[in-house]
């Protein structure tokens, strides 16, 4: 294995630490809680790009599955019923999507983050709101609208995730020219190493 794979396994087990301690600085708004989670996401994409950062969350998740409480409710598998299981899934597109988005640019701009982030943080909504209406109706037998369900679990966390989507597009302009530099210097010196 090269440094240059060696350094994004790193940062990868990095954010997928930090996602596991983000789910736990939270504040408590409705059955899905305020966590800094996103913003940890959101980097992760803009940092690892999208292969790296989707693997940084799907060891998140495969790890909470598999009993480890990184989970804001604990772990295992059955959390698949909890109204908040379907944000986990979409922690893994967020990435996807915002490093496909930013790394077209080889030092993208604060806007083209902050607007990848706010689209990658939709569609985590775009899963998790049906999710949660779903278990909510089907497996807890709350009887919920749909439209009420959009507004716990949507709408009251809008102002977060503008705040977090800033503050990625602030850290991600000046850090991502560090991480490029880092990783490509190891790629380079691992290619000369090979050609000696």
């Amino acid at each position: 294995m090269n440094r240059n794979h060696t350094q994004y396994l790193i940062l990868t087990a990095l954010f997928t630490a930090l996602t596991a301690v983000g789910a736990f600085i939270r504040i408590p708004v409705g059955p899905t809680p305020i966590t800094l989670q996103l913003l940890f996401i959101a980097l992760a994409g803009v940092l690892l790009g999208p292969r790296w950062g989707a693997l940084s969350q799907l060891l998140y998740v495969g790890m909470g599955l598999a009993g480890v409480p990184v989970f804001t409710g604990g772990g295992g598998f059955s959390y698949v019923f909890s109204p908040s299981f379907g944000y986990l899934i979409g922690f893994i597109f967020v990435p996807i999507i915002i490093g496909f988005i930013t790394q077209r640019e080889t030092s993208p701009g604060f806007l083209r983050i902050f607007l990848a982030t706010m689209l990658g943080i939709f569609v985590c909504y775009c899963i998790g709101v049906p999710y949660m209406y779903i278990i909510m109706r089907n497996v807890m037998n709350v009887d919920i609208s749909f439209a009420r369900t959009v507004m716990i679990g949507f709408a009251v966390f809008i102002p977060g995730d503008i705040a977090k989507s800033l503050i990625t597009g602030y850290l991600g302009k000046r850090l991502v020219p560090a991480v490029r530099r880092s990783t490509a210097g190891a790629g380079k010196e691992q290619r000369k190493q090979r050609a000696a």
